[in-house]
Order: structure tokens, then C-alpha cells, then sequence
């Protein structure tokens, strides 16, 4: 059969076509490996000390531009001096992670905690990246707390629990001690606050760890468990086991036979089992259930000696439809007639402003403001954020599309006073207190990592007179913090990221001296022997000031 000339040339086009997509996605291969190659190189090799010096003035003129209260804590000679000081001591070639660890001694001195540095890490192909998710690394099992000078493991899921409370005496070989004494330098607080570089450190040991060595597929661990001391090794493995072939073969068999046995149900058995997955996610989603630690990120349960006191355990404010997790909460305590609310938000980290300011309306019955007009350098905060040097090229382009509607936004959203701009959030609006607010005795427990969001909503309830605070000074301070917004900033030689804070986000309450903490009314340290017991003395104390009351 002879083809005309119309199908010949939609055969043509076909595979001119073909052709121009194999060519296309094989450039974009070569240049992805390319962009690898070429990324790994740039981190690793020696940089010249002009080039450091550079990266040097160049975060420091980022500071300068954007962040609103850089001099609060450190005058601006000072700030100047030490700058200068680190250009002195580099002298000599260095490699990006060396580079980061010096220059973060010295961004510390901002003194504001939301002001990070970050190591460039190396980057993975196509196939590496493939590999590494057919893996799975059990050490992300485990959680670690620094008490007493004692860094242990607090927690562990899957199989490890028999080494909870475990001492870490050693990693691969360094004493963990002196990794905590590294970190703690790297790292700032809001202010002079030392609570949190106390809790931090532990509590995000693995995090630090990896920004220090870098990507690693085996660890070993050196614990001491009562007298006994040993040592325990991780290795990332594959997380199916594709070794044996016959037992891939049982195995199929073996659900065969499952399927087989499987009853059909019924059209009004699915249609239940629909509504009950349904009602799980909505759950799931209320509470902010986090899968990969099994736990959700806001539980409300009742305690006490007869089970009336309402304890409210909120992780952080960043997942989760909060409105109807908090509704729904109040709303269980009014209908329970709970005369006693604690709300727990040790170690909680922060996350979303209007979760904060929505939680609060829950725990006054007057008309509030949440926090003051904030504070920024740029008139577009938004737009310019978003356009920094880390954005994908392809971002930045759709941001072009739509910068007039962010610029109207950010037009719309600051004002200038006194010479100075300021952003409208919307937890800086007069708002009306909940209908079901509590009006009973609250506790609050606090310690060093109750930072940024859950120290601002602590020192909204502290300022205003609303509950006994219980615990340790936290890690954010009482009078605001820089935050809010981000301008993520690449230094051109070293790739060390900057994260900058645009914001200055504080409430009405102050506190003298400046550059602390929500500090407790009661203060309580857990110790070592605590966790080793089993205590939770911040709550047993709450719980026993309750029962003295009552008597």
C-alpha cells in the first residue's frame, strides 16, 4: 500500500517532532549534570581570600538593606569591627563550609535568631537522587534532648525504644560534648537569651550534625544505659528487601490467597468506610498530624485528679486547618465546664501569626490589637523577597507575571511614619474576642525553645495579666523579634545561603531590660533523673499547685 503525500509528511513531522523532544530532554539531562558538576566543584574547592572577602561584604550589605533592627542588640561599630576583623583574619584560601562556620561566629552577633546561615551541601544527579529514595536511614527514628550536660536520646520510634534516655557519649568518634560546644557558636537567639542555645542543640542535634559533615550514610553512636556502655551503628538500607526472589514469590502468593479470602462488601459498608476515611483525614488535618513522627502537632486531653483540667499541647503553629481544631477544643471546655486550662508550648518553634492571634482570642474577653504596625527597610518587601538570587529562573518568571498585583499588595499593606515604614499584618488589626472565650485559671509551660510565634503569643498573655507561667525564660524574646517575611540570599563565590528576617513583629507589652526572654513565674529545670524517672515536673507542678488550691 503506497502512502500519499499528506501521511508522509504527518510522518515526517512526527518524527521530526520526536527528535526535537529526545534532543530537548537530552540537553536538559547534560545541562542538569553539568549544573551538578559544576555546583559541587564551586562548594568544595579552595576559594581565594579575595573572593571570601567579597561573600563577607556582600551578606553584610544584605543585612544593611533589609533587616530593620540590626543594631538593637550590637551598635553598628561594634557590628562594623567584627566584620572587618574576619576580612583581617582570612588570609588565606578557604572552601565554602570552612568560610560558613567562620562567618557565622560573626553573624551571630546580630543577635536575632531568625537570622541564619546555611552550608551549601552537595547536590545529587538524576540517579543519585532515584537511589537515595529507595533508602531509608533508621537514625531519623530517634529525637535527642541536652539536660544536665547530658545529650541522650529522648526518643525513639520503630524498634528502638529500649534506648530512650540512652547517654550520647560519642559520634563516629567525637565527643558529642565538644559537637554541642561547635553548634552552640554557630548559632544566635533573640537578644542575650541563653535558654535556647541550651535546648536547640539537643533538640535538633541530627540537623546540626548533617550541616556539618554533610550528607552521611552511616553513623555510629557511643551510649551509655545505666552501667553499661556500647555502641550502636545506623546505616541507610534500601527499604524493601529485593534479595531473595523466592520470598518475593511467597509473598505474592501469599496475598493471592488474601485477595482471595477478602470478603466483597456491601454498597453501604463502602459508602462507611468512605465517610470513616473521610472523618480520619478531616482529623488528621485538624490536628495537624505529621506521618513521618506518627504524632499530631495539636492534642487537647484532660488531666488532674478527676480529669477536669484541659491541657492544650501545641508543637508549633505551622500545619493544619487550626480554626476548627481551636473552635472545636473551646467548645469541648465550655460544654466540660473546665475551670483550669494549661497550654503547653515547650519546644514549640513557632510558625503562622494569624494561628497565634486566633488562639489568643480564645483567652481574653476584651477587644485586642495582637501585635504593633511592623517595622521593614524596603517599600515592596514582598516583591523584592521574592526575586532574590535563590529563586528558580522559572519562579521569577511567573513572579514577573504577576509583580503589579504584589506590588499593589505591598503599596496597600505599608505606610511611613516618622520616617520609618511599616507593614500591616493582619493579626495588627483591633480584633473581637471569641465567643467561647476562657475566663478560668490558665498555666502556660515555656522553656528555651518556645520560640518566635509561641514566645510572641506568651508574652501577649504574660502582658497582659492572663495566666502563671511555668518552666524556663524562653528562647524568643519578650519585645519582638525580626521575622515574619525572608529574603533568602546566595553569596555569589561561597554559595553559603543567608536568611534574612524583613519584619519586625512585636506586641504592644515591653519589658525592661530589652533582649530577654517571656521569663516564668515559677521557675523549673527538668533534670536528667527526671527523664530517667519518668517526670514531667513543669506539669506535676501545675498539678499539685491545683490540688493545694482546692484543699
Amino acid at each position: 500500500m503506497k502512502l500519499n503525500n499528506y501521511a508522509l509528511h504527518r510522518l515526517d513531522s512526527r518524527i521530526k517532532n520526536e527528535l526535537l523532544l529526545f534532543v530537548l530532554g537530552l540537553t536538559i539531562l547534560l545541562s542538569s549534570c553539568a549544573s551538578v558538576e559544576k555546583h559541587n566543584n564551586q562548594v568544595t574547592k579552595l576559594h581565594p581570600a579575595k573572593d571570601l572577602h567579597q561573600d563577607i561584604d556582600h551578606v553584610y550589605e544584605q543585612l544593611q538593606k533589609n533587616h530593620p533592627h540590626l543594631y538593637q542588640f550590637t551598635s553598628k561599630a561594634v557590628l562594623d569591627f567584627k566584620f572587618d576583623s574576619l576580612k583581617k583574619a582570612i588570609d588565606s584560601p578557604m572552601n565554602s563550609h570552612d568560610f560558613y562556620e567562620q562567618l557565622s561566629q560573626v553573624t551571630k552577633h546580630v543577635r536575632q535568631g531568625h537570622m541564619s546561615l546555611s552550608p551549601p551541601g552537595l547536590r545529587l544527579n538524576r540517579k543519585e537522587r532515584k537511589a537515595l529514595r529507595d533508602t531509608k536511614f533508621d537514625i531519623n527514628n530517634l529525637d535527642f534532648e541536652y539536660v544536665d550536660d547530658k545529650l541522650f536520646i529522648s526518643n525513639a520510634r520503630k524498634g528502638d525504644s529500649v534506648l530512650i534516655n540512652a547517654e550520647v557519649l560519642e559520634v563516629d568518634g567525637q565527643k558529642a560534648q565538644s559537637l554541642l560546644d561547635k553548634y552552640t557558636k554557630l548559632i544566635a537567639s533573640d537578644g542575650y537569651n541563653t535558654t535556647f542555645h541550651n535546648r536547640v542543640t539537643g533538640y535538633r542535634f541530627l540537623g546540626y550534625y548533617a550541616k556539618d559533615k554533610g550528607r552521611f550514610d552511616s553513623i555510629s553512636l557511643k551510649l551509655k544505659q545505666a552501667d553499661s556502655t556500647f555502641v550502636k551503628m545506623y546505616k541507610r538500607v534500601l527499604k524493601k528487601d529485593t534479595s531473595s526472589v523466592k520470598k518475593d514469590s511467597l509473598k505474592q502468593d501469599s496475598l493471592k490467597a488474601v485477595k482471595k479470602a477478602v470478603v466483597k462488601l456491601t454498597k453501604a459498608e463502602r459508602k462507611a468506610k468512605r465517610q470513616k476515611l473521610k472523618a480520619q483525614r478531616k482529623y488528621n488535618r485538624d490536628y495537624g498530624y505529621i506521618s513521618s513522627r506518627d504524632e499530631y502537632t495539636r492534642n487537647l486531653n484532660f488531666v488532674g485528679r478527676d480529669s477536669t483540667v484541659a491541657l492544650l499541647k501545641i508543637r508549633g503553629f505551622s500545619n493544619g486547618n487550626y480554626k476548627r481544631f481551636y473552635d472545636a477544643s473551646f467548645k469541648t471546655i465550655d460544654s466540660l465546664k473546665a475551670e483550669t486550662l494549661i497550654i503547653d508550648l515547650r519546644n514549640n518553634f513557632g510558625g503562622r501569626l494569624n494561628e497565634i492571634a486566633y488562639l489568643y482570642g480564645y483567652l481574653t474577653d476584651e477587644n485586642y490589637t495582637f501585635i504593633n504596625p511592623s517595622e521593614i527597610t524596603r517599600r515592596y518587601p514582598i516583591l523584592k523577597s521574592s526575586m532574590a538570587n535563590t529563586t528558580p529562573t522559572g519562579i521569577k518568571i511567573l513572579i514577573g507575571l504577576f509583580s503589579p498585583v504584589l506590588a499593589t499588595v505591598d503599596i496597600l499593606k505599608t505606610s511611613k511614619k516618622d520616617g520609618k515604614l511599616y507593614y500591616k499584618f493582619k493579626s495588627g488589626k483591633e480584633q473581637a474576642p471569641k465567643d467561647l472565650n476562657f475566663k478560668g485559671n490558665i498555666y502556660v509551660l515555656i522553656n528555651g525553645n518556645s520560640f518566635s510565634a509561641s514566645s510572641l503569643l506568651s508574652t501577649n498573655i504574660q502582658g497582659s495579666n492572663k495566666a502563671v507561667f511555668v518552666g524556663e525564660e524562653t528562647g524568643g524574646a519578650y519585645n519582638g523579634t525580626v521575622a515574619g517575611m525572608y529574603k533568602s540570599y546566595e553569596l555569589p563565590h561561597t554559595k553559603v545561603r543567608a536568611r534574612i528576617g524583613l519584619a519586625h513583629i512585636d506586641a504592644l507589652y515591653k519589658t525592661e531590660p530589652d533582649g530577654y526572654g517571656v521569663k516564668p513565674d515559677i521557675e523549673i529545670r527538668p533534670t536528667y533523673e527526671d527523664r530517667l524517672n519518668g517526670n514531667d515536673p513543669e506539669l506535676e507542678w501545675v498539678l499539685q499547685d491545683l490540688d493545694q488550691q482546692s484543699k
